[in-house]
């Protein structure tokens, strides 16, 4: 799959749920090529922001969008990584603030 085609395909599915890609276009467009990368070499679109276990059943929580994009956004007005934001937060509205690793430290493989 191509980084446009992914593109396209989530924000239709996600802009109408209230998330949106970042307007930094190019940071989306990293992120995006490494969620194909993940998908290759895991079998699923493991967060290119943090570390998988190799195992889609531990990593379930880490699959792109992540469980802890909705409470990111919803009190950052963007996810960890900065793929999926508010519209306040595209348009400036909201302070573009750091966004602490929700992932409890026993989910993190080391």
């Amino acid at each position: 799959m191509k980084v446009e085609e992914l593109y396209e395909m989530l924000r239709k599915v996600q802009e109408p749920k209230g998330y949106y890609f970042n307007k930094d276009q190019e940071r989306v467009f990293d992120l995006l090529r490494n969620l194909i990368i993940n998908k290759e070499r895991y079998g699923y679109m493991s967060c290119p922001c943090r570390l998988s276990s190799y195992d889609r059943e531990k990593d379930r929580d880490i699959i792109c969008p992540c469980h802890y994009r909705e409470p990111d956004v919803e009190e950052y007005g963007s996810c960890y990584c900065n793929l999926y934001v508010s519209k306040e937060w595209n348009e400036e509205k909201i302070p573009h603030r750091y966004v602490p690793e929700r992932r409890p430290i026993e989910k993190i493989p080391y």
